[in-house]
């Protein structure tokens, strides 16, 4: 994983993520967010992956249910946020499409990914008003009302 500072101004940061081929794009989204103490941001991404794991929310069971894709894929559209967990720790939560070979695609949360040959990211903090907040009901992370 290779990152760079583009942008600050007035607190905010915009940096850049190159991930290479092998790198799990997960683990380094929260690896990056919590060496630079994100409490809040914003990304969008594109490359692809040799195999991924993107899952659907159960709303009755408030569970994912993890949907393997064991086959080389476009990551057409890959967008989440960063926020802190009821922990106070930085959390990512994404999703993603992605193209297969014959034209069809994928989407859902996104779980897992290993990238081949490579994941170009853009993460910029946000302010402090977008920063969510643990929803008992669904029991998930939610932007204030």
């Amino acid at each position: 994983m290779k990152t760079k500072l583009i942008h600050e101004s007035d607190g905010q940061r915009t940096f850049v993520i190159a991930l290479a081929e092998g790198d799990e794009a997960m683990a380094c989204l929260k690896t990056f967010s919590a060496e630079h103490s994100l409490s809040a941001a914003q990304f969008t991404a594109i490359g692809a992956f040799k195999s991924a794991v993107i899952s659907y929310f159960d709303w009755e069971t408030k569970s994912y249910e993890n949907i393997p894709v064991a086959e080389q894929t476009e990551v057409a559209s890959l967008t989440g946020d960063v926020f802190l967990d009821p922990q106070g720790k930085p959390a990512v939560h994404a999703h993603v499409v992605l193209g297969k070979r014959d034209g069809s695609a994928l989407a859902g949360h996104f779980t897992e990914g290993h990238v081949r040959p490579t994941l170009e990211i853009i993460l910029t903090e946000s302010p402090a008003h977008l920063r969510k907040q643990h929803d008992p009901a669904s029991g998930l992370a939610l932007l204030p009302a």
